[in-house]
């Protein structure tokens, strides 16, 4: 059953997450960038902690509230919030290969925090990023160097919050599951609403509706089913396999935005591809049998 559990969490975070991107991108065309995702996960926080509460879990104390909050900073503005800054200028083909240099960051910053990854691993882990490198071929990097700066730096803070994550697994109890991502959401929220104010970014008042619909579909899937499917396989699998998704979701977003937006694909998307599925089988063979 876990093994069943450990493959649908890992299919809903590849295939989910790689469209997000785009959907950012939408969103961000007409809602400002930080106001978005405050919108994001608060919302999608708060029906996941309604639905807990409603299968019997009880409200977390102020000190659980407290402990998550650092990871829910680190995930939501530091990983997520950058992201949505970023794609102001840069194509989400671009943006999603730079992020995809995570998986490196999990296995430098575990090694620190006594996580280490196996050799098998790091071999998967070395494959993988040769194969987004080989990727960079394709899409386009360029943009506000202000925005490539919040792109380099959103695997980096998305990586530290994964791991301390690991440590706030026991926030909600017997319904963790849901507690646990509920409240990393509420608070990442708050802290980007903070940072939306700061930022000056003001409520939208004649956003199109393709921004809302993108917002919606961000709230449903890439955060109820696409996050909560996330924080099961970090409560649950290896630090590594976990944030597997991170080389795949690059090649989706690059296809996804070559159809639907025109953005530049190159030839060398098949050799990446090969790469990449390698190191994905690398990494994940073993823990699955």
């Amino acid at each position: 059953m876990k093994s069943r559990t450990l493959l649908l969490s890992l299919a809903a975070v590849y295939v989910i997450w790689g469209s997000t991107y785009l959907a950012m991108q939408i969103a961000i065309d007409g809602l400002p960038p930080l106001v978005m995702a405050a919108l994001r996960f608060v919302v999608a926080g708060g029906i996941l902690l309604a639905v807990a509460h409603r299968r019997g879990a009880a409200i977390p104390p102020l000190r659980d509230w407290l402990r998550v909050a650092p990871v829910g900073a680190l995930l939501f503005l530091g990983g997520n919030g950058f992201v949505a800054l970023a794609e102001q200028s840069v194509p989400s083909g671009g943006v999603a290969v730079v992020c995809a240099t995570m998986p490196l960051w999990i296995g430098v910053l575990g090694s620190a925090v006594g996580v280490r990854p196996t050799g098998r691993e790091w071999t998967a882990l070395l494959l993988g990023f040769v194969g987004v490198v080989v990727l960079m071929g394709g899409p386009s990097l360029a943009g506000h160097p202000g925005h490539i700066v919040f792109a380099i730096g959103s695997p980096i803070l998305w990586a530290t919050g994964s791991l301390l994550s690991r440590r706030t697994k026991d926030v909600g109890g017997a319904h963790a599951s849901l507690v646990g991502p509920a409240v990393q959401m509420l608070t990442g929220g708050g802290v980007l609403a903070v940072a939306a104010l700061v930022h000056g970014e003001h409520w939208p008042v004649h956003a199109p509706a393709s921004a809302w619909l993108a917002l919606v579909y961000l709230i449903v899937f890439g955060s109820l089913i696409g996050f909560t499917a996330y924080a099961w396989l970090l409560r649950n699998a290896r630090p590594v396999v976990a944030t597997s998704y991170a080389y795949v979701n690059p090649v989706l977003a690059v296809l996804i935005g070559a159809a639907l937006h025109g953005e530049p694909l190159g030839w060398t998307t098949v050799i990446a591809n090969v790469l990449i599925i390698a190191a994905i089988g690398l990494a994940l063979t073993r823990r699955v049998r």
